[in-house]
C-alpha cells in the first residue's frame, strides 16, 4: 500500500520496501494466490524487524 492514514489526515510512509527481509510472527498475515503464486500479506505492525 501507500502507507497508513493517521488521525489528522496525512499519510505515514512504509519502512518496508519491495524485496526487504523481514522477520514476524509465525501466525501474522494472510495468505493469498494470485496468478498461481502464494502471497504472505499483513499489516507493517504485524513485522518485528527489516534483516540488513
Amino acid at each position: 500500500g501507500e502507507g497508513k492514514i493517521g488521525k489528522d489526515g496525512s499519510r505515514r510512509a512504509l519502512d518496508v520496501k519491495v524485496g526487504d527481509k523481514v522477520i514476524f510472527g509465525k501466525y501474522s498475515g494472510q495468505t493469498v494466490k494470485a496468478d498461481g503464486v502464494e502471497l504472505l500479506v499483513m499489516r507493517e505492525e504485524d513485522i518485528f524487524g527489516i534483516v540488513e
